[in-house]
C-alpha cells in the first residue's frame, strides 16, 4: 500500500499554455503497470478554464467544490456542481472550468495510450465561454 498523505501532495500552476486564468494541480499522478490510469486534483479560480483538448480513453471528472461549466465541441455548454460526476467520451473534444463568479475544484481521471493522456489544442474563446448555459 502507499499513502500520498496531503501535506506532501505537489502543487504546481496550470500551464499558460492549457489554461486561461488561475488554475492550480495538486496531486498529479500516474499509475505502473498494466495500469493506465492517470489523475489530479485541479482547482480553478473564478473565471478559469481549460484550454480544448481530449483524452484517448476519455476522462471522468469528480466535482469536489463549487460551479462550473463544460461543453464538448458542437454541443451544448452545461452547468455542473459539488457532488456531481461528469464523463467526457475518448477522444472528444471539450473544455471545463469555472464560472465567472465561482470557483471549482474537480478530480480528474484519465488513461494514458501509447504515451499519452491528453491532446491539448487551442484556447477556449471568451464567445465560447460565454455563451448560454443549456437548461436540464
Amino acid at each position: 500500500m502507499d499513502i500520498k498523505r496531503k501535506a506532501d501532495l505537489q502543487t504546481v500552476e496550470g500551464p499558460e499554455a492549457y489554461f486561461t486564468g488561475k488554475a492550480t494541480i495538486t496531486g498529479m499522478f500516474a499509475r505502473p503497470d498494466p495500469s493506465r490510469l492517470t489523475g489530479a486534483i485541479v482547482h480553478f479560480e473564478p473565471g478559469a478554464r481549460t484550454a480544448w483538448h481530449s483524452h484517448p480513453c476519455g476522462q471522468t471528472l469528480i466535482v469536489t467544490e463549487g460551479v462550473g461549466w463544460t461543453q464538448v465541441e458542437g454541443g451544448p455548454k452545461y452547468e455542473f456542481y459539488e457532488g456531481d460526476m461528469l464523463w467526457c467520451p475518448a477522444d472528444k473534444k471539450h473544455w471545463h472550468g469555472a464560472t465567472p463568479h465561482d470557483g471549482m475544484t474537480h478530480i480528474a481521471l484519465q488513461e494514458v495510450v501509447n504515451g499519452t493522456n491528453v491532446t491539448w489544442m487551442e484556447k477556449v474563446t471568451d464567445e465560447d465561454y460565454l455563451a448560454p448555459v443549456q437548461k436540464d
